[in-house]
């Protein structure tokens, strides 16, 4: 994500956490992209996707906040959390 989740620094990240927050999400890892140009890029490639943050659930790779709040919507995502 771009900063952390006390102080998200776009309003993609903010709303990855809200969603994560609303789900009572208590255990969250978060990379702060902000701080390393290179960490920035190379999740970029990892997953072969343009945008941040970025969620792994169970290391695997879900979407961006797009995705997550299409899930969230759907209830998907709190039925992939809780799996």
């Amino acid at each position: 994500m771009k900063g952390n989740p006390a102080f998200p620094q776009c309003g993609f990240s903010a709303n990855a956490i809200r969603i994560l927050n609303a789900l009572g999400v208590k255990e969250l890892y978060t990379v702060d992209v902000l701080q390393d140009a290179d960490i920035r890029q190379g999740i970029k490639d990892y997953a072969n996707w343009p945008t941040i943050p970025q969620l792994y659930i169970k290391g695997e790779f879900v979407g961006g906040s797009d995705i997550m709040a299409e899930m969230y919507q759907s209830g998907e995502l709190k039925t992939m959390l809780a799996g």
